[in-house]
């Protein structure tokens, strides 16, 4: 488990854009340049991390209403939500800080980066006098996405997996499945594009579009002859 201990400082007014952190990128989602990793993306697509959820404990009380008037990018409305929402633009995150002390960052793209900002949020409450820790830091949800560049069968895919498979067109637009392993949800639309979300690695994102593009592929839906192009029938025609 990883405790680290915050020194506390006066409570003025603290920006938390003004403190002077590298940013730090992490992995990247794809390659710089251009090459995929046959070996762990078999399909040649890789999908890209759009949201990571972390949540870290300062195991200390905090006031709230003292964060809010010191603190700039700070919201807190006790009778609408019962956390305060700092933001910060580098790396561009928001986080719900509850007075308990527990503290949870989302809008990160990266793991390394979702760290960096919860270290961030907590030393700008160090700052304000509270004498912050950082324990507990921990990954709760990945969202990734991709686009497999083809039409799906969205009912011959429920049809065909209904014991994973949710697709109410009249609610939602996207199919929805819910792989076992590893346990994640895609959202899977018609135009090709699907999201994922639920994984605590990024490895598990990734596995589960390896797991599920073979089941795209078999229900690819194939261009209509109405809708291919006019030259290519007539030469159709012309050879029959």
């Amino acid at each position: 488990m990883e405790t680290t201990a915050l020194a506390p400082g006066p409570p003025e007014a603290v920006d938390p854009d003004a403190t002077a952190v590298t940013t730090v990128g992490g992995p990247s989602s794809a390659p710089l340049d251009g090459t995929v990793d046959l070996s762990v993306h078999p399909s040649g697509i890789v999908p890209i991390l759009q949201n990571i959820v972390a949540t870290v404990n300062l195991d200390c009380k905090l006031d709230l209403k003292t964060i809010a008037f010191h603190a700039r990018n700070v919201e807190y409305n006790p009778k609408r939500f019962a956390a305060a929402i700092m933001r910060i633009r580098a790396p561009k995150t928001t986080a719900l800080i509850f007075s308990s002390g527990k503290m949870v960052c989302t809008g990160a793209k990266t793991e390394a980066l979702a760290r960096e900002a919860a270290r961030k949020y907590a030393k700008v409450i160090s700052k304000l006098g509270f004498p912050a820790q950082f324990k507990e830091f921990k990954i709760q949800n990945m969202v990734g996405s991709c686009d497999v560049k083809f039409p799906i069968r969205l009912e011959g895919l429920a049809w065909s997996h209904g014991h994973f498979a949710q697709y109410e067109p009249e609610l939602f637009p996207g199919l929805i499945y819910r792989m076992q392993m590893p346990k994640i949800v895609l959202l899977i639309f018609v135009s090709g594009k699907i999201v994922l979300t639920g994984g605590k690695k990024r490895e598990d994102i990734y596995k589960a579009f390896e797991n599920i593009y073979p089941v795209l592929t078999e229900f690819r839906k194939l261009a209509h002859p109405a809708e291919q192009d006019p030259m290519a029938q007539l030469l159709g025609g012309a050879a029959g």
